[in-house]
């Protein structure tokens, strides 16, 4: 069965562009692959994170991706920094990875400038953000993972993760697997209420056009009814000359299973689309946040599935690093 990995970092709210555009078809690829899902806080970190925060929001992400269908019982569900072979994998690789290659990531580039600028803690911009990119193919890697699911911001990475891998096997013997790139399967483009030629975000720069995944019903409903359309009254997808009302719609179909076009028949006012679209997410929402409310009121229970989530992702991250240290010339323990 092909192997596939992806994961989130604990940052931020997890939003309905998150979940319609990624976690809800990671819920239905679970079943069709060997899949792996994890939160990322070791990455988290590349930028300052206050300790509190940082704990409760990677609780809250793990609740978060069982509340949306993840079943531990199915696929592999951890926290990245409980299974410590990422780590000793990543410097292996650090040392396979030239300085040139890591120069050349754009997203360290955008990243350094925006702490530098004042992000993360002033002017410090730490070596972490840097490196990083070993410690994302060490994620890769240690899982054997066939397929990556991945965005074009995280494309660049997934070549950098082919190429240290194929170095390492050139140099070492056959050791790791080859990652393919997989285009993600995207129920829903979603953008943000207020601003629709953009994509919604967890940035807080714009409260009013992110619409969270456990915010109250009437709060949805408000965002939903303020959303931009346009100085026009006819409903049709059109995202290039409407792109406000063509997210709604998008936003709509997704929720009750139709096509952006299909979800606009029968709309000849703005507001009926609003509310009904509203309406639509709450519908769509409301059995994730009572999962939540369950995962939330049972710390016990949410305790012993991340545990458990560990153990059987270093069940098969060990084997990996076995195996690499053996290929580098490691003495055995």
């Amino acid at each position: 069965m092909t192997r596939v990995l992806s994961g989130i970092q604990p940052t931020g709210e997890v939003h309905l562009g998150n979940y319609l555009g990624a976690l809800r078809q990671w819920a239905i690829d679970q079943h069709d692959a060997d899949a792996f899902y994890c939160a990322v806080d070791l990455h988290a970190v590349t930028i300052q994170q206050d300790p509190a925060e940082l704990r409760a929001a990677t609780l809250g992400t793990m609740a978060t991706l069982i509340s949306v269908g993840l079943d531990p019982d199915v696929c592999t569900l951890f926290v990245q920094s409980h299974v410590p072979q990422h780590t000793e994998l990543s410097w292996l690789l650090e040392c396979t990875v030239s300085l040139g290659e890591l120069r050349r990531m754009t997203q360290f580039k955008d990243k350094s400038a925006r702490s530098e600028g004042g992000e993360g803690g002033g002017d410090h911009v730490s070596a972490g953000l840097f490196t990083y990119p070993a410690l994302m193919a060490a994620d890769i890697l240690i899982y054997d993972a066939d397929r990556v699911p991945v965005g074009d911001d995280q494309r660049q990475h997934l070549e950098l993760t082919r190429d240290v891998a194929q170095r390492f096997n050139s140099r070492y013997g056959d050791t790791f697997v080859i990652p393919e790139a997989a285009i993600p399967t995207v129920g829903a483009r979603v953008m943000d209420l207020q601003n629709p030629t953009s994509k919604m975000s967890k940035s807080a720069e714009s409260p009013q056009g992110s619409v969270g995944i456990f915010d109250d019903p009437a709060g949805i409903a408000r965002k939903f009814a303020r959303a931009v359309t346009d100085s026009e009254s006819e409903v049709r997808y059109d995202p290039e000359t409407k792109p406000g009302v063509s997210n709604l719609l998008s936003i709509l179909g997704a929720a009750t299973g139709r096509s952006p076009v299909d979800a606009a028949a029968g709309y000849s006012q703005y507001g009926a689309l609003k509310s009904d679209t509203a309406d639509a997410v709450v519908a769509m929402l409301e059995p994730i946040a009572a999962k939540k409310a369950e995962l939330d009121a049972d710390p016990a229970e949410l305790a012993r599935i991340i545990a458990a989530g560990a153990d059987k992702a270093e069940a098969v991250a060990c084997e990996t690093l076995a195996r690499a240290k053996e290929a580098m010339g490691f003495l055995p323990k």
